[in-house]
């Protein structure tokens, strides 16, 4: 399993985030912990202005159930792209939308 922290991720995935959200796979706020507990989620993507107790606990907890997380925009950033304020993550529910997010930053990693 990989994990990520980058600031590079493309603002199509962005655009990405909007349309899981508005498809209901997407998991913001208390729901993020709930999905990841429940192996539910398929990639976290955690803002990277989150502060660093934050981080850990998520990283940690996505570490321990073997869910992918990104490291990557800022709250305003993920918050704007989903419609909601102050976000600090969200857990993408559905494996398709996850495969494109992953693929895209696989993308921008090279």
């Amino acid at each position: 399993m990989k994990q990520y922290e980058t600031t590079s991720l493309s603002p199509q995935v962005l655009n990405r985030l909007g349309i899981s959200q508005a498809a209901g796979k997407l998991a913001s706020g208390e729901q993020v912990m709930k999905s990841i507990r429940s192996k539910d989620a398929k990639l976290v993507i955690i803002a990277s202005d989150a502060s660093d107790r934050t981080k850990k606990q998520l990283t940690n907890k996505c570490t321990f159930y073997n869910i992918q997380f990104v490291i990557s925009f800022t709250i305003a950033e993920l918050s704007h792209a989903i419609g909601k304020t102050n976000r600090v993550a969200v857990s993408i529910l559905d494996s398709r939308f996850a495969k494109m997010i992953l693929k895209e930053n696989e993308e921008v990693m090279l």
